[in-house]
């Protein structure tokens, strides 16, 4: 395990002991790197370099655009994933593969908010071949309609999504639509040729967190 600083956020490297493998991105809200590196472990996936992202401003970095709150007391969003994800691609890519070397290929994982984020990246960078989204915010407001109406890079081969099929229950009429929108996304990658699949898990959207990453982490892992 190594750990390095760029660009105010500390990313910890979980390695297989090989240099010859798959690296995968993974943006974290409250440092589950090494639980969800347990996780793919013990899900028997395939040899791969995680690394984990810590230290990000979670509704300013992950959002594509700014919105307002869903729920009464949180933050509003602000619209910051685009000079995250230049910080990513140009910064902090680098300095982690000078570390490590090139991988075999590029993939890159988050959940929730952080799976909004990984499908958008999909759609702004060819840096990413796979991407691996669990519990995908899609309720985002205009998501469905930016997805629908903009072109993936031509790079990206691979997309996992995944949901609790409690999601859709909830109370609050903008995250009840999480699954309609999920489904409209997931078919219209399969229409444009992306290899895509779309798992419901049992439970809500906080139910067994890393382990359902790691199921989609896996997936890419053998696609």
């Amino acid at each position: 395990m190594m750990t390095l600083n760029v660009c105010g956020k500390t990313i910890t490297l979980f390695d297989s002991g090989r240099n010859d493998v798959p690296t995968v991105y993974l943006n974290t809200v409250q440092g589950e790197g090494a639980s969800v590196w347990a996780a793919c472990q013990a899900a028997g996936a395939p040899p791969f370099t995680l690394v984990a992202i810590d230290g990000i401003d979670w509704n300013r970095e992950m959002s594509p655009w700014a919105a307002p709150a869903v729920m009464r007391g949180d933050d509003a969003f602000t619209g910051g994933a685009d000079d995250y994800l230049k910080a990513l691609t140009e910064q902090i890519i680098p300095t982690v593969e000078g570390a490590i070397g090139a991988p075999t290929f590029r993939a890159l994982a988050g959940y929730s908010l952080a799976g909004l984020f990984a499908v958008y990246a999909a759609y702004q960078t060819d840096a990413f071949s796979r991407i691996a989204s669990a519990s995908g915010s899609f309720w985002f407001p205009k998501f469905l309609e930016y997805a629908r109406t903009h072109e993936l890079k031509s790079g990206v081969s691979h997309i996992y999504f995944s949901l609790g099929d409690k999601e859709s229950r909830a109370r609050n009429q903008t995250l009840a639509a999480v699954q309609e929108h999920t489904e409209q996304i997931v078919r219209h990658m399969k229409e444009n040729g992306i290899d895509t699949t779309f798992v419901l898990h049992p439970g809500n959207h906080f139910h067994h967190p890393e382990e359902r990453m790691a199921a989609g982490i896996a997936w890419m892992l053998d696609a």
